[in-house]
């Protein structure tokens, strides 16, 4: 198991912390190299340290998936550092206003689906064009439970996770053919750095957070990781276009 990617290399953005950071971890533990991405320089390079203390290898290149120039660039290092380029998961993303549709700012609306959505296919078009080259190729986006059902009071996360997963399944469709397989996860509440932000400043938020799930807890970064490695390996060779929801229940009540 622990080569299970070796001589493969793997993308993750949003790797400075919290599932980025444990996706990172885990396909260098099962012998990736792995280009480490975010806008946060100093997260980005603690990820990569963990990778080395650990023995694999790692790299750090700062880019904004909302940039289109910047996400061209950060694919043509990756491949002028390791060669080429087998497994992207684009995870890049902010959590957005906690407002009615009315009362959202066109701002702060403009901003997550810049970076949520926008990023996602800004960071799958180069990827893509790379992988073409090679003949072969895994994608996985980070979606959301809130990408299959409506949650109120988060319109433009809501909405930039649903494209997120309509953009993954035409993608899925279109490359299929072509050795690519791109799919998603649907994360339920998660353990990170984001989530607790929410709660330090809404501390009534984590109980209802707790309860929401069936399991009765929130999920950890390393559970939603396993998911990211499962559909980038062999052994998901024929799942393409699915929205895996790794939740404790979240969205089957």
């Amino acid at each position: 198991m622990a080569q299970l990617f070796a001589g493969k290399v793997a993308l993750v953005t949003g790797a400075s912390s919290g599932i980025g950071r444990a996706t990172a971890l885990a396909f260098a533990r099962d012998g990736a190299r792995v280009a480490v991405s975010d806008v946060v320089v100093d997260g980005g390079n603690e990820t990569v340290r963990l990778i080395k203390k650990t023995g694999g290898e790692a790299v750090f290149i700062k880019a904004d998936v909302a940039n289109a120039a910047e996400v061209e660039s950060l694919i043509q290092q990756i491949v002028a550092t390791y060669g080429r380029l087998d497994y992207a998961h684009n995870n890049a993303g902010i959590s957005g206003p906690l407002t009615t549709v009315a009362d959202t700012a066109e701002s702060k609306w403009d901003r997550v689906i810049a970076i949520n959505l926008k990023g996602v296919w800004l960071c799958m078009k180069s990827e893509i064009q790379q992988m073409l080259k090679q003949g072969s190729g895994a994608i996985v986006n980070t979606a959301s439970g809130a990408g299959l059902v409506g949650i109120a009071g988060a319109s433009a996360y809501v909405a930039s996770k649903h494209g997120v997963l309509g953009l993954t399944k035409t993608a899925a469709l279109e490359y299929a053919k072509q050795g690519i397989r791109v799919n998603a996860v649907c994360p339920g509440v998660i353990d990170t750095p984001m989530v607790q932000r929410l709660t330090d400043r809404h501390p009534s938020a984590a109980e209802a957070m707790v309860a929401a799930h069936p399991i009765s807890r929130v999920g950890k970064p390393a559970e939603i990781a396993e998911a990211v490695v499962w559909l980038c390996s062999e052994a998901a060779s024929f799942v393409t276009g699915h929205a895996l929801s790794v939740d404790g229940g979240y969205v089957i009540q």
